[in-house]
């Protein structure tokens, strides 16, 4: 970056408030306002509110996080020295539209930062599912004395197992690269990835098949999109070998909801699931009890004190548009539709 004093555009927070409480430590709140002219305790959940009007009238800036209302045209109309949107998370499909790009405005997003814990969480589970450790814990528990592990477990672990990346995408690469000193053999299918750029990631490319017949586990980061809903339906989760694991910590609608709860109802498969479809499930659903299905309610991605993280990652793109340097991480129109 330059080193030059930058100049503090006006910015406005537009997020739910316990999100800001969440996102801003106390050393992320002092660089907020040194880099921005800004109310860090004025915080925007309606473009419509009176009491915001002033405010949003005279923002070159909007710094925003989850919960911040779509930007629609009538709330642009609001801002009409608007210039540019930052947001400290990971996808904006909720908020950006496309009275956003017809504006003009430029927009970055802090998702490699959200992508680290997302990585994070499902190296975890991939391990943890070649390691069968659910079947040997609902086991243990079920004994409460010694087992044979031997017999348990014959053929776990994690020496030269297969895993399937569904999606390269940040979160997808991310996982790859992470996998990689493990002794595993890595399949992807991604239909916007070449042979070479896969041998390069050090993946071996395959159809959605092949990688579904292949691997012990699979792990989903594909976006949610309509060509892309129920991408693993009832044929192709039948496809799947006894006793694998499927992982999605990437969008629920990915995967036929009934037709997985039937594979897992029977025991033959075993899933580690931080996104549903529905995003809450029904309280009598099954999964929340089988042995064989860790439920999670989306947590891969940042919490706790990984948040501070998000903002720091943003405030670095909101730094950077008062220098008048261009973004690290920008958000282009024309690529949002194969992004999650």
């Amino acid at each position: 970056m330059r080193t030059e004093t930058p100049r503090r555009p006006r910015t406005v927070l537009a997020m739910d408030p316990p999100v800001r409480a969440a996102l801003f430590d106390e050393a992320a709140l002092a660089r907020l306002v040194a880099l921005a002219e800004t109310d860090p305790a004025l915080v925007v959940r309606d473009f419509a509110d009176p009491a915001a009007a002033g405010a949003l009238a005279g923002a070159e800036a909007l710094f925003t996080g989850w919960g911040c209302p779509p930007l629609t045209a009538a709330a642009l109309d609001r801002m009409p020295r608007l210039r540019t949107v930052v947001h400290a998370a990971g996808s904006v499909k909720d908020h950006i539209t496309d009275a956003c790009w017809a504006r003009g405005l430029t927009v970055a997003t802090a998702a490699a930062a959200n992508a680290l814990p997302v990585a994070e969480y499902t190296v975890a589970a991939v391990l943890f599912a070649g390691k069968r450790v659910a079947a040997a814990r609902h086991a243990y528990r079920e004994r409460r004395g010694r087992l044979d592990t031997l017999a348990l477990l014959a053929g776990a672990g994690n020496h030269r197992g297969t895993v399937g990346v569904v999606g390269a995408s940040r979160i997808g690469r991310r996982v790859i690269e992470l996998l990689r000193p493990y002794d595993l053999r890595l399949l992807l299918h991604d239909p916007y990835v070449s042979g070479a750029e896969a041998r390069r990631l050090g993946v071996r490319p395959v159809d959605l098949a092949t990688l579904a017949r292949s691997s012990e586990v699979v792990t989903l980061h594909a976006p949610g999109l309509p060509e892309t809903r129920h991408l693993f339906d009832r044929e192709l989760l039948a496809l799947l070998p006894d006793g694998a694991t499927l992982v999605n910590t990437a969008r629920g609608c990915l995967v036929d909801t009934g037709a997985l709860t039937a594979e897992l109802v029977a025991g033959r498969l075993s899933a580690v699931l931080d996104v549903t479809e529905p995003e809450v499930l029904p309280a009598g659903s099954p999964l929340y009890d089988l042995p064989n299905v860790l439920l999670t309610p989306h947590i891969a991605g940042s919490l706790g004190n990984e948040l501070p993280r998000l903002a720091q990652a943003a405030l670095d793109e909101l730094e950077r548009y008062a220098r008048g340097l261009p973004y690290a991480d920008p958000v282009r129109p024309g690529r949002l539709h194969r992004s999650a």
